[in-house]
């Protein structure tokens, strides 16, 4: 079992403090938190150890869990890997590009592994799709919020939409070609909702829309390739896939058939994929684990991390022009 730590009590950090005292993979030494009142609050609720400085709980580890907010995410991962601790860290992977790289050069210096906590890339219902996602060339995604104070320090590109641009990144075999993007400040004083578009230099196309000021909540994510549309719901935990496969000669009386201009007949086959429920930021944690453990190259990579958070800037960029 990995002995690990965890940076930051907040409202994440509390449930990856939960997590990892459940988990069969790490062993849960304890946890700092800047703000001691908090610190000794959790400590006595729950039991776990509450250390006194970061350099302390370092020393005790193996593994070191950042869940500090995004602005010290460089500053507490240089401290880990030099110390020569894996480290595995919230989202966005820090507060610049520059931060980001300077994390890669560090971790590859001191020979540590790093993985980041893009926890869609573990939702049941995208794990159940992702191998039917091949060579999409149009997306469609939108990931809606009601309000929370909470997260509104960061653009909502930077707190909701980067995780619609780390998926798209990880199914999408092409580099960005270009972005256009415009956003509104409502409530904040950063944009609220903000739509991009991404294109690929393979000619795919990806619609992206963020808000944290809507009415209802929504994940959803629309796949478009040849012959197939996929659907992902990542709030419902649902997908649905339909296939467009040449009509028989002799259609059935229920078969569902579709003729082009051309005359081409295509038979529609609706399928809603095994969704397998989980935790899904259990699975990240020990996924990391098992990277360490096995010396193989974790599910969300620093540098994938680092490519999401480049292209939020340009997104970013664009709204300032």
């Amino acid at each position: 079992m990995l002995k690990v730590g965890v940076l930051g009590a907040g409202h994440l950090g509390k449930i990856h403090l939960r997590l990892l005292q459940q988990s069969d993979q790490y062993e849960l030494v304890g946890f700092y938190d800047e703000n001691q009142e908090n610190a000794e609050r959790i400590s006595k609720e729950f039991g776990y150890k509450n250390f006194s400085t970061i350099a302390k709980l370092i020393h005790a580890v193996d593994v070191i869990d950042i869940v500090t907010p995004t602005l010290s995410h460089y500053k507490c991962a240089k401290v880990a890997i030099k110390s020569g601790k894996h480290i595995f860290i919230e989202k966005p992977i820090a507060n610049t590009v520059e931060e980001a790289e300077e994390i890669i050069a560090l971790a590859k210096e001191y020979n540590v592994k790093g993985q980041v906590g893009h926890v869609e890339r573990f939702n049941p219902a995208f794990i159940a799709t992702k191998n039917m996602i091949e060579n999409p060339m149009f997306i469609e995604t939108h990931r809606l919020a009601e309000f929370n104070p909470r997260g509104t320090d960061v653009p909502v590109v930077l707190d909701l939409m980067i995780h619609d641009i780390d998926a798209i990144l990880s199914v999408v075999n092409s580099k960005v070609k270009n972005i256009n993007a415009s956003g509104v400040s409502v409530i904040s004083e950063t944009p609220d909702i903000a739509n991009a578009r991404i294109e690929f230099e393979n000619g795919c196309v990806a619609n992206l829309t963020a808000s944290r000021i809507s009415l209802k909540n929504m994940r959803k994510s629309r796949f478009f390739q040849k012959d197939a549309y996929i659907s992902v719901d990542f709030l419902e935990k649902k997908c649905e896939v339909v296939r467009m496969k040449d009509a028989p000669e002799v259609p059935g009386d229920f078969d569902m058939i579709l003729q082009n201009a051309e005359g081409v007949k295509k038979q529609i086959y609706f399928t809603n994929p095994d969704v397998e429920q989980n935790n899904a930021i259990l699975d990240e944690l020990e996924s990391f684990a098992n990277a360490i453990n096995t010396n193989t190259t974790p599910v969300v990579t620093l540098e994938q991390a680092t490519d999401a958070l480049r292209v939020a800037y340009q997104i970013i960029d664009c709204f300032n022009k």
